[in-house]
């Protein structure tokens, strides 16, 4: 199979690179187009987003739990040191991280690891497959500055194998085929979720309006501190908010502020937007407002440069 041209963009799969896949240098790496910088963690631009990213010990942040990955984005400290000198900014390759979370596409994860010569910082890197950003971010790193962090779940075989190259307008199917696959995932409560969205009459907390659709109103649970690793939010009502498609995205997204008495900040344009509805079998836990907060919220910066 013909490898692209050196230098060429690659999203998905590197054509003739498989799982598992050894490079012995940084420069192999580059030369296969596998991650193409030498030195950088992450591989991408805010506008197309990340193509790749090595995970080798390198932020003191990052937590690899195999098939789920917690990385920690790039900056915030000086050239060879592993702890931060201050805060990430949300540009460059953290912006592009970001970006492939919106657009869903996969992004190639390389692990790095000592290669056994005995050679202080000398290592081998191995392709281990595709992964998709599921959420971001930010926190008090380990050194007490702002660090991005993204969670990072793995692809199954069938979900790898789908994805394409290149950003190149696929030929679909016109019978779409059916694939039965086998994923962990957090098991999330139907019956918080409705009992939820019923207390509001599946009207969002955020907006007041209720989705008509031809089979009954709709409307979408959204958890306001996330489940699963490193969050660990538990499934109960106090921790679900009602809201409708958009405010779900925005609240997600750290774009929408809920304080503790209920004020609505609409982060884009710094305003008030009216206060968070609740019910009277319904009450939001204050706790898990304070914790997006300060992982999703306070002190995000964004800046609009590539």
């Amino acid at each position: 199979m013909k490898r692209p041209g050196r230098g060429r963009k690659v999203y998905g799969t590197v054509p003739g690179i498989k799982i598992g896949h050894v490079f012995a240098s940084r420069q192999g790496l580059s030369e296969a187009l596998v991650h193409r910088p030498n030195q950088a963690g992450i591989c991408g631009t805010k506008g197309l987003g990340a193509e790749s990213i090595v995970l080798s010990g390198g932020y003191e942040d990052d937590e690899d739990h195999g098939d789920v990955i917690v990385y920690t984005g790039q900056g915030g400290r000086k050239k060879d040191e592993r702890k931060q000198t201050f805060d990430q900014p949300l540009t460059r390759g953290n912006a592009a991280l970001v970006t492939s979370m919106t657009t869903g596409a996969p992004v190639r994860v390389i692990r790095g690891e000592p290669d056994g010569s005995g050679r202080s910082g000398s290592m081998i890197y191995r392709y281990d497959g595709l992964f998709r950003v599921v959420e971001f971010w930010h926190a008090t790193g380990k050194s007490g500055f702002l660090v991005w962090r993204y969670r990072l779940v793995k692809l199954s075989t069938d979900e790898s194998r789908s994805q394409e190259a290149q950003f190149e307008e696929p030929a679909g199917q016109d019978a779409p085929t059916r694939l039965e696959v086998t994923i962990q995932r957090v098991v999330r409560s139907t019956k918080v979720a409705n009992h939820v969205k019923r207390a509001h009459r599946f009207t969002c907390q955020v907006c007041g309006i209720r989705l008509a659709t031809p089979t009954g109103a709709y409307a979408e649970a959204a958890h306001v501190r996330a489940l699963g690793r490193p969050h660990n939010g538990p499934d109960v009502a106090g921790n679900v908010l009602c809201l409708c498609p958009n405010h779900h995205t925005l609240f997600d997204f750290g774009m929408l502020t809920i304080a503790d008495d209920l004020t609505i900040t609409d982060r884009a344009t710094g305003t008030e937007i009216g206060k968070l509805r609740e019910a009277p079998n319904h009450r939001i836990d204050r706790t898990h407002l304070a914790y997006h907060r300060e992982h999703h919220s306070e002190g995000w910066k964004h800046d609009t440069k590539d």
